[in-house]
């Protein structure tokens, strides 16, 4: 992953005259994948996050929760192309990158490619195949790139994988390595419905077979230009100096706590970065907050941090880790660009100078954004 760089408000893309992404494409995206996949409105944002940051997502969840729905529909809204591939435990690496295979007509050895060559890859029960199977995804997930038979093939730059794994069933599964983990971006915990977003689930299952494959694809929301043109613009979002500085103090606080073993690495941090800045521009701005870093710090370090055996007999979980954290490290004051200088999108044209409240111990960074 490239180090994201501390823009200059004098160099900005708003100084500069350079086009904003329409927010409206994000709100129909959202709207257009919430018609398929009900009561999970965070899930969404998380996964256009990680494809906005140029990551990769891992969602999990029990059978039944909708994530091979939801991953089939946030491709069609994007206009993009999916390849699924079931993983299982006979499942070999050449299934999934391809390999040479001899042409009867040529007398010659011609490439076949695999599910790898696509623009979304869809890699269900990621944990049902062995890490031998599973590794052959590295390349892929980091370079962008597939060696076969000692030649290396270029991926589209725009690749991106969406993984999914059953939390609860261990019966038969081979946990990802730790190196296959943290290729994932995100870590989206899809979660059941609510129960007024459940019982709507049911009236619409009477009108329509949801649980089969008859309802329509969706219509694709935005152009696959117009995805990728996305992706640049979130780089471009603004990161000051105290924010960095908040950035780095999470991860000293990670990593210095007596319950963890195995803390955020600097690559860790960096992925918050990208994220945190994909999700700022989603919500309006085109500067990060220090909410933005608190929101997404479970679904970014939650599957990178390794707990100590003792801390976790006692009862000590990921979640409840990062949320001490969070209300240990002191929040920044002034966290957006210096006033005068343009960085609100139309969604949050008011957000120019954006200040995060003195920290107390009932506050939080959510209270110092103003969407």
């Amino acid at each position: 992953m490239t180090e994201p760089t501390v823009n200059d408000p004098s160099t900005s893309t708003q100084e500069s005259g350079a086009s904003h992404p329409d927010l409206a494409a994000f709100d129909a995206l959202r709207a257009a994948v919430a018609t398929k996949v009900l009561g999970q409105d965070d899930a969404i944002e998380q996964l256009l996050v990680a494809y906005l940051a140029g990551g990769h997502c891992l969602l999990e969840g029990v059978p039944g929760i909708g994530k091979t729905r939801l991953a089939r529909s946030f491709s069609e809204a994007l206009g993009l192309g999916l390849r699924r591939v079931q993983f299982t435990p006979d499942l070999m690496p050449a299934d999934i990158t391809g390999s040479s295979v001899l042409d009867p007509a040529s007398n010659d050895f011609v490439l076949m490619k695999g599910p790898l060559f696509t623009d979304l890859l869809l890699a269900d029960e990621i944990n049902r195949t062995p890490p031998k199977t599973q590794a052959a995804l590295l390349e892929a997930m980091q370079e962008r790139q597939v060696s076969i038979d000692g030649e290396t093939h270029a991926l589209d730059p725009a690749f991106f994988v969406v993984a999914t794994q059953n939390p609860i069933d261990f019966e038969g599964t081979y946990p990802l390595p730790e190196a296959q983990a943290d290729r994932f971006l995100l870590r989206v915990e899809m979660s059941l419905p609510d129960a007024s977003e459940e019982l709507r689930l049911y009236h619409l299952a009477l009108k329509s077979d949801l649980l089969g494959m008859a309802d329509q694809p969706l219509s694709a929301v935005l152009a696959p230009e117009q995805a990728r043109a996305l992706r640049s613009a979130a780089r471009e979002t603004y990161v000051s100096t105290p924010v960095l500085e908040y950035l780095q103090g999470l991860a000293v606080a990670v990593r210095t706590s007596p319950e963890v073993e195995l803390g955020p690495s600097p690559r860790a941090a960096l992925a918050l970065l990208r994220a945190a800045q994909a999700q700022a521009i989603v919500a309006g701005r085109t500067f990060v907050l220090p909410d933005d870093l608190q929101t997404l710090l479970g679904p970014c370090w939650g599957h990178r941090i390794r707990l100590r055996a003792e801390a976790e007999l006692e009862g000590v979980t990921h979640d409840g880790l990062l949320d001490s954290v969070r209300s240990a490290v002191e929040v920044p004051r002034r966290v957006g660009p210096d006033p005068g200088v343009g960085h609100g999108l139309d969604r949050g044209a008011d957000q120019g100078a954006a200040q995060a409240p003195a920290p107390s111990p009932d506050s939080t960074a959510a209270e110092s954004s103003q969407d």
